[in-house]
Formats: structure tokens, C-alpha cells, sequence
């Protein structure tokens, strides 16, 4: 087993015995994560691909909707075992699904789920649904990637190069390069036996942290122009709150994927403890993004506007009016209990 004890803590004995027969025995394995897959569900996602391929076992491995890597991601190894998802299974016998708190989050492949034999779930949201028949959940763990390599340490399989680096940037990116509360010991040995398969840390930081086109600039620079401050919000915590429109990416020929991390730059506002970015979409859809630094549960007020994920960090997908939801976000800041602490 690869992982350092108590690294994953909260999946049962029984849940991993069934995984590992599942995935044994199986004669081909659908592999799947959520849509619009970030550093941690493609990365989870592809590393365990490659163990499958090492253990010669038949695979295909997809996400749904818009068929699209992130730019920032596209540096990642075996982004050539990737299937169309037209291409994918209507009734997999068993299929495995990374960093997907529920069936809705894997968009056109959640039919492909519901007609699944077998559905495997990795993930580490606390919001989880269960929608599968084995569940390898631990919301506890800093990221699905950790999941993902106690399983391939169970399967037998040794980890590559390319398998760490996959792994790494899911871990890097869900801990916010090691900053959030989540980063434990047991993150940090999780990290080293990664490191020491020879992958290289800056070259991670400086695809998906550290470099943008020149459109950027003027993007971020209208969105942070457009900051509103809340102090009242949140129990008197504040909150500050911002929007990115089709228009602003398209006057620079932005792709939408490279607006992710306007929220690191407005959660760092001293004076709100919730920071809020709307990211309007190409299909005129807003992608919400929260965080919070850790006094309120920014998750449960995602999980009740139809979105989900974890405390600290939480999102959901608009069709409407940015100021109805604004409102709305308001009253469920009140209501969320705040925890003190520092």
C-alpha cells in the first residue's frame, strides 16, 4: 500500500475490498470525472488510467458536456488516453467516477452512470450524494488525488513518473499550492513520495499558477474594478463579490478556463471573510466560485443555490439574474452558523 497511515481514513475495509474485485475482475472499465475538470479530477482521473494500463486492463476515460482540457492542464502526461465521450459505453459493467460529488456533476456521462452494473466513486466532498454501489469517499482528504493513489498502492500497482505528476497536480491545486487547512503531515508525505519519482514542482506552479496571455490583464483589471464590498454580510464578516462577463473575455479573445483564479485574488480582500466570482460562461451560463477562510461554511450555501463542495471552497451554476443570487447569497450567509476561532 503506497499511502502513509491515516493518509485516508474514512473508507471502510469492505468498500475497498469490492473496489479492488470490481476492478480486477472487470473485463473493460469506464473511467469518468465531473465536467469542466480541474487540476484534480483530470489528474486523479489520468493517473489511475495509466495504472489500468499497466495492469493491462482494458479502458476508456471521458468526461462530459464541452469535450475541452483547460489550457492550464494541458501539460499534463497521457492526455492521450482520453475518450471522446461519444465514444464512451451506454451500460458500463463497472465504472469509476473522480472528484464528482454527485450523479448531475458528470453532465452527459450521468446516463452512462445510471445504466452502470458497477459505479465506483472516489472523491473526498463532503457534500457526496453516494450515488454509486462502492464508495471510496473521504472528506478528510486534502484532495481526490489521495484517494487515488491509496487505491493504485492497493491495486499493486508502482507509481510512474507521469502517474505522480498527474497525482501532484490534483493535490497541489485542491490545496491551493499547500495553503489551506486541509494541508496536513500526512499531505506533505503524500507530496514527497510523489516528489521523489523525479517530477519537477516549479514546472507545475508555473503552468498552472504562473503564466497568461496579455488579455488577462485587462480582464482581471475590469473585474477587480467592479468589486463590490459587503462588510455587513456574514454576520458582519463581509463579503466581496465580483463579475466577469462574455464580453469582457471576448473584447480579448479570452477563453473562458483562464478566468479561474480571479477568485485568489479577490478572496485576499482583508476586509470579507466570503469572497464570490460570477463567471459568465460561452453559453451565457454564470460558474460561481467561493471561498471562505474558514469561519463560514461558504459549501452549504453552494449545496442549497444547486451546487456543492467544501467549506472553505464551494461553487455553483447560474441561470439567472447575478443580483437575485446575490441577495439570495446574502440571506444564506446569514443563517450559516460562524465558526470562531484564530
Amino acid at each position: 500500500m503506497n499511502s502513509a497511515p491515516g493518509s485516508v481514513t474514512a473508507i471502510t475495509a469492505d468498500e475497498w475490498a469490492r473496489a479492488i474485485a470490481s476492478i480486477q475482475e472487470a473485463q473493460t472499465i469506464c473511467l469518468a470525472c465531473h465536467v469542466n475538470p480541474d487540476g484534480d479530477a483530470l489528474g486523479s482521473m489520468l493517473a489511475f488510467a495509466q495504472a489500468l494500463r499497466a495492469m493491462d486492463k482494458p479502458f476508456v476515460a471521458s468526461f462530459g458536456d464541452a469535450f475541452v482540457v483547460p489550457r492550464i492542464l494541458r501539460f499534463l502526461p497521457a492526455l492521450d488516453l482520453l475518450t471522446h465521450p461519444d465514444d464512451y459505453p451506454a451500460e458500463p459493467d463497472v465504472m469509476v467516477t473522480f472528484d464528482a460529488a454527485s450523479r448531475d456533476r458528470l453532465g452527459s456521462l450521468a446516463a452512462n452512470a445510471r445504466k452502470a452494473d458497477e459505479v465506483i466513486v472516489l472523491d473526498h466532498h463532503s457534500s457526496n450524494t453516494r450515488f454509486g454501489t462502492t464508495h471510496l469517499v473521504d472528506p478528510g482528504a486534502a484532495a481526490t488525488a489521495a484517494v487515488a493513489e491509496e487505491l493504485i498502492g492497493r491495486l499493486g500497482v508502482p507509481l510512474t513518473h507521469d502517474m505522480a505528476l498527474d497525482l501532484y497536480v490534483g493535490l497541489v491545486t485542491d490545496t491551493g499550492s499547500f495553503k489551506y487547512a486541509a494541508t496536513t503531515p500526512e499531505v506533505h508525505a503524500l507530496a514527497g513520495r510523489l516528489l521523489a519519482t523525479g517530477i519537477q514542482p516549479e514546472i507545475v506552479s508555473r503552468e498552472v499558477w504562473d503564466r497568461a496571455p496579455f488579455g488577462y490583464l485587462p480582464v482581471l483589471a475590469g473585474a477587480l474594478g467592479r468589486a463590490t464590498l459587503e462588510p455587513d454580510v456574514a454576520g458582519g464578516l463581509g463579503m466581496v463579490w465580483t463579475t466577469v462577463t462574455r464580453a469582457d473575455r471576448a473584447e480579448y479573445d479570452l477563453p473562458y478556463d483562464l478566468i479561474e483564479g480571479v477568485i485568489d485574488i479577490v478572496r485576499r480582500t482583508d476586509e470579507a471573510e466570503v469572497a464570490i466570482v460570477f463567471k459568465e460562461d460561452d453559453e451565457g451560463a454564470w460558474q460561481v466560485s467561493t471561498r471562505s477562510k474558514g469561519r463560514v461554511d461558504v459549501g452549504l450555501a453552494c449545496v442549497a443555490l444547486g451546487g456543492g463542495g467544501h467549506p472553505a471552497a464551494a461553487g455553483f451554476t447560474l441561470h439567472g439574474e447575478v443580483g437575485h443570487a446575490v441577495e439570495r447569497l446574502r440571506e444564506l450567509l446569514a443563517e450559516i452558523e460562524v465558526v470562531t476561532r484564530i
